[in-house]
């Protein structure tokens, strides 16, 4: 423990208020702020991704928006390189890393250090693969490994082809492996809502979004360039929308639609996260109660090195 780096991962399912709190917490703490979000280190992608505003960051700078073309896929392997150059930057400055997001994958990745397979894919089978639906994707995949079939998003055509091409080149996907010798000495913070309430929350920021101006964002995208194909893989705000625009879908349909799959996502995100037990949950509104447990967890790891 006496070379690990302290952090603090602020996490929780979509519209609980995570990039409030971590802002809150910066601060408080005189602390920096890494995004962990499949979708906001694109560019771009700023309504239908919640990216956090200029005016909401109050001053607190913030990590890896921003840092991807949309156009080009971005993995997880590239994020943990960047969040870790990240981390030791911010410490090295003498203040504290905040890691914030709901992509439980990235945040595993970095604090857990986890072991991805290595296999050698050429480009014409990944190809080959892009363009098939999602649906037979997720039927192939269920033949070749059920185990990992029913742990990926069934719509998610990127994770799924790549599932595929591990698992016809190995037999299966292992499953990842955290290292025992992590860097990290990490505290879990996670933001829990009641379900109706988190549902109706959900609700009521896609209606924000809209009017705020997600479809003109999608327009914007695609009249510069961006696909509606890529814009399949860029996420649920995104896919429907440009089946919006492509006429699969009226606005009432966009707006149903769009809410059931976001809660469907929350939910995702929730079985994901209780597999943790280095999560202390709270309400959003438990700030000082929030604050004393990281304040210990400070506390507790400074004496220790002065001893």
């Amino acid at each position: 423990m006496q070379d690990k780096q302290k952090i603090l991962v602020i996490l929780g399912q979509t519209a609980t208020g995570k990039s409030a709190l971590a802002v809150k917490l910066a601060v408080k703490l005189n602390g920096e702020i890494i995004s962990a979000d499949s979708r906001q280190v694109y560019r771009g992608l700023d309504i239908g991704s919640g990216k956090i505003t200029r005016e909401e960051m109050r001053g607190i700078r913030h990590h890896l928006l921003d840092v991807a073309d949309p156009d080009v896929r971005f993995s997880v392997v590239q994020w943990r390189q960047l969040a870790a150059q990240t981390v030791d930057d911010i410490l090295s400055r003498g203040k504290l890393p905040i890691i914030c997001g709901g992509t439980g994958f990235y945040i595993s990745a970095l604090v857990d250090d986890l072991q991805f397979p290595r296999v050698g894919i050429g480009p014409e089978e990944q190809a080959a693969l892009g363009m098939r639906p999602p649906g037979e994707l997720a039927a192939e995949l269920k033949k070749l490994d059920p185990r990992r079939a029913a742990e990926i998003d069934p719509h998610n055509r990127r994770r799924l082809a790549r599932a595929i091409l591990i698992a016809r080149h190995l037999g299966s996907v292992p499953p990842l492996k955290k290292r025992s010798d992590s860097a990290y000495d990490a505290f879990f913070i996670g933001l829990s809502l009641p379900d109706a309430l988190l549902k109706e929350r959900i609700r009521y920021r896609l209606s924000l979004r809209i009017e705020g101006g997600l479809i003109e964002e999608v327009i914007g995208l695609h009249q510069k360039g961006l696909s509606f194909y890529r814009m399949r893989e860029l996420g649920l705000e995104y896919r429907f929308v440009a089946s919006y625009l492509k006429k699969e879908l009226t606005m009432k349909d966009l707006t149903e639609v769009l809410s059931a799959k976001i809660w469907q996502y929350a939910r995702r995100q929730k079985t994901w996260f209780k597999k943790d037990k280095r999560i202390h949950w709270h309400a959003p509104e438990d700030f000082e109660k929030i604050c004393t447990e990281v304040s210990h967890f400070l506390l507790k790891r400074e004496l220790w090195q002065k001893d």
